[in-house]
């Protein structure tokens, strides 16, 4: 989703800013003498004091002149002084200096700044689409000056100009995408998440931000002064390029899909979903059952769980719960109209235009300030509820033979979310060793995990909630914070090594290796992590990438189950690491005897090979069972 409904301890859904949008480059001189950067935490912190309020800054030129000021000077010195490789952080600083570039008028540099950003883009369709929206407004106000009308219409005629030529089977989804989320925009929608998200902030840290914030705070300001005033002529363009050229993509997995069937010999085969928690009678035919602790308030078994009949559960302080499902108190919305929402969204990000991608569009656009933070929080809330349900249907899919244990966690879905601790990582880390030895004292041979971790969720976590001296003390906690916690998964997975883990890649567009992201970061020999193509098998523009990610499979509107038994398309790496544990759990059933590295190489073994800049390895269920049952 967009970046005002990121949240921690979850890949349900990517972050993309509006500028990450509209614009995305390097240029290294002297390499050899700066200083190598080779992750995420390697790379400097900064922090900006505020003399008031976010939200006042955003509305003040001087405040913000000021805080532009100081922000473009660290832009230019880390760039200076650091040699960074990896290109999505390359993009991010470049986009800051072309984002202050356009808001002080620098046109000059602000195209240079457009094709410095495109050249890092590596999946083409962003690198086509990078800039077209600032190329078209610099090239309007170049022609206009300051007549608004004039403006307006330059603006659009320009863009469109800009937007013929390119190849619609390449930018179709991309264009779509983006004319959705800018038909959403509005300036009490951008206000309302900094008053939500940034200003409680500032108010528990006396004023300072971390650089994190403060780009925000630019992006917000660029999108204020630019897209929401020229948002009906970005809509009209975008809608007329739309109109003459839309053609749906062919689905290539109906021709790759396989079920089983009772008729072959199949060996029952034990499916966990380490999720968000499941709906245990939408799946009452296939679930997992522990006789020995009926549910009765008790643990009959002495296993330290209480009723754990298919399976355990912990809440967000990581201690057990019997509850499978995570429940809704709290939710102020009504489930049905959050149903639709959530559809609307993913449908939009998606490049989907359904009724439900238009309601979601118009309430947002609609939202006043003050309703922001609750439609952000219910909307997490019921991520949720749906989600595990929703991956254990794509998991279980076409085999009779699978069986569904449940193994809950929980993420927190508040704007401001709980201050992590070094007691609350402990808790987190044995919950992570204790789910992989029930799991395996189970004999579960398959698990989907669609979620993951990262360290700077973690620092982020603890700025929103004033927490540490400064930037420097809080880093240091975010890094010993984070090391309980992802040796804990570590340890976990390495404990497990009968069973084959399936991790989802992330929706963030990032190398997960560079930024630490767990699990899809380790490198292990039972753990697969999976990237998202679309229905043509193309990558999704929010796929994340890296060494660790290995394959490929469908992230695009999935089909699925969801709390109650109705059903929902949803996209995301989320969607597509579970079609990869539904093929691996097919494997087992159809040979039991199979270990955990065999699995994965018969899987990679059956993918295509997509060639391009970065070639990568797309499943075929098909192809991949046919090497079984030769």
């Amino acid at each position: 989703m967009i970046s005002l409904l990121t949240r921690s301890r979850s890949l349900r859904f990517g972050c993309m800013s509006w500028l990450a949008l509209t614009v995305a480059g390097g240029v290294r001189a002297g390499a050899q003498e700066k200083i190598p950067v080779k992750s995420a935490d390697d790379l400097p912190r900064h922090t900006y004091k505020l003399p008031g309020t976010a939200s006042e800054l955003l509305k003040s030129d001087e405040q913000f002149a000021a805080l532009s000021k100081e922000l473009r000077t660290n832009t230019e010195a880390d760039l200076a002084k650091y040699q960074i490789d990896d290109k999505s952080t390359l993009r991010g600083l470049y986009l800051v200096l072309l984002t202050l570039d356009v808001l002080d008028g620098r046109f000059e540099a602000a195209l240079k700044g457009i094709d410095r950003v495109r050249d890092l883009e590596d999946k083409e369709s962003k690198k086509l689409m990078t800039g077209l929206v600032l190329r078209a407004y610099i090239a309007a106000r170049g022609k206009a000056g300051e007549d608004d009308t004039k403006l307006r219409a330059a603006f659009k005629d320009t863009l469109l100009e800009k937007l013929r030529p390119l190849p619609w089977d390449v930018v179709g989804d991309e264009l779509e995408q983006r004319k959705g989320q800018t038909e959403m925009l509005s300036t009490e929608l951008m206000m309302g998440s900094i008053q939500a998200m940034i200003d409680p902030v500032v108010a528990k840290t006396a004023g300072e931000i971390s650089g994190d914030l403060a780009q925000r705070l630019a992006s917000v300001r660029l999108a204020l002064k630019i897209m929401v005033p020229l948002k009906d002529e970005v809509v009209a363009a975008f809608q007329t390029v739309i109109d003459a050229h839309r053609v749906a993509k062919k689905d290539i997995w109906a021709e790759r899909a396989v079920t089983l069937g009772p008729a072959q010999k199949l060996t029952p085969v034990l499916v966990g979903i380490w999720d968000s928690g499941v709906d245990p009678n939408v799946f009452e035919q296939q679930l997992f059952t522990n006789s020995k602790d009926p549910a009765n308030g008790q643990d009959d078994d002495g296993n330290g769980y209480v009723d754990d009949v298919h399976g355990i559960a912990f809440d967000l302080d990581a201690n057990p719960t019997p509850a499978l499902l995570h429940p809704l108190t709290g939710l102020k919305s009504d489930v049905a109209e959050l149903t639709r929402h959530m559809k609307g969204f993913m449908d939009m990000q998606s490049a989907v235009d359904s009724p439900e991608a238009s309601e979601v569009k118009k309430f947002m656009a609609a939202l006043k300030a003050d309703e922001v933070k609750s439609f952000i929080e219910d909307l997490g809330l019921f991520g949720s509820y749906v989600h595990g349900t929703h991956v254990a249907g794509i998991a279980l899919d076409g085999n009779p033979a699978a069986r569904l244990l449940i193994a809950r966690l929980t993420f927190d879905y508040h704007v401001i979310p709980m201050c992590p601790t070094m007691a609350w990582v402990q808790q987190t880390a044995a919950m992570y060793r204790k789910t992989a030895e029930y799991l395996t004292a189970h004999d579960v041979r398959v698990v989907n995990m669609s979620w993951g971790e990262d360290r700077k969720t973690l620092e982020a976590a603890l700025e929103k909630n004033g927490k540490g001296e400064n930037v420097e003390k809080r880093a240091e906690m975010a890094r010993e914070l984070y090391k309980v916690m992802r040796t804990g998964l570590l340890e976990a997975i390495q404990g497990a090594p009968d069973v084959l883990f399936i991790g989802a890649a992330g929706n963030s567009d990032n190398d997960v290796e560079f930024d630490e992201m767990i699990p899809s970061g380790f490198d292990l020999p039972n753990l697969l992590v999976v990237g998202a193509v679309n229905q043509a098998g193309e990558p999704t523009s929010f796929t994340s990438f890296g060494r660790t990610v290995q394959v490929y499979a469908n992230g695009f509107e999935v089909d699925s189950y969801i709390p109650g038994g109705k059903r929902l398309k949803l996209s995301g790496t989320s969607m597509a690491s579970p079609n990869v544990a539904n093929l691996a759990a097919k494997l087992l059933a159809l040979d039991a005897s199979l270990k955990p590295t065999q699995v994965i190489d018969l899987i990679k073994r059956g993918a295509d090979k997509v060639e391009g800049k970065k070639p990568l390895l797309l499943i075929n269920p098909k192809k991949t069972v046919g090497l079984v049952q030769k």
